[in-house]
């Protein structure tokens, strides 16, 4: 990834191992807290744990949702995607036990050839705490517009992120807009987070 790109997600610079390694060894410890709402946003998902789903991770980072996609449906194989080489090296190791059921995909969401980077279709899409992350409320829309198409026809969108950016209801208008039906979200049990959840049609 050219370096000229950082400063658009600033002040991480995901592109240092470095830094990536300091920010992983502080994350990792919100874990635990963390779990029950993954769980919570999972459930919205409303699909056969017995099937064998493919899966999206949008800004996957170290694979924590990964592992909770992998735990709650285990036939499942998931696509992890992420701005961050040194991340998703990060993603490999935690998931090495899982290395017939993921792969990994580098690649920036503000560039329209992400899409084509990590093909499709997919039965569900995941992310968490990552694309407020990615500058500016028309990348957001527009991240949401490429999913609805690597959708299959009753795919599932869930999204647990910030408000900080832009207010949960605005997130719910763009889903809308993209064409996505049952659009709700709900509070996550802490302020300014929200879970998105949204479906293709069938």
């Amino acid at each position: 990834m050219p370096t000229e790109r950082l400063q658009d997600h600033s002040p991480h610079d995901w592109l240092s191992p470095e830094y990536v390694q300091n920010w992983v060894a502080n994350d990792i410890t919100k874990d635990e807290e963390r779990r029950p709402i993954l769980t919570e946003m999972l459930n919205m998902a409303r699909l056969d744990p017995d099937k064998p789903i493919r899966v999206l991770d949008i800004g996957a980072g170290y694979g924590f949702v990964t592992g909770a996609v992998l735990e709650k449906f285990p036939y499942a194989t998931v696509t992890l995607q992420d701005y961050s080489a040194p991340m998703l090296e990060h993603a490999g190791r935690r998931l090495a036990e899982h290395e017939d059921a993921v792969r990994f995909v580098c690649s920036d969401l503000r560039e329209p050839a992400w899409t084509d980077s990590v093909g499709g279709p997919y039965d569900l899409a995941v992310s968490a705490i990552a694309i407020h992350t990615i500058g500016g409320r028309q990348h957001m829309a527009q991240v949401y517009r490429s999913l609805y198409g690597l959708l299959a026809p009753g795919g599932v969108l869930l999204n647990c992120d910030y408000d900080y950016t832009a207010p949960s209801e605005m997130h719910v208008q763009w889903l809308r807009e993209a064409g996505f039906d049952q659009v709700k979200a709900r509070p996550a049990g802490r302020e300014h987070l929200f879970i998105l959840c949204g479906r293709t049609p069938s």
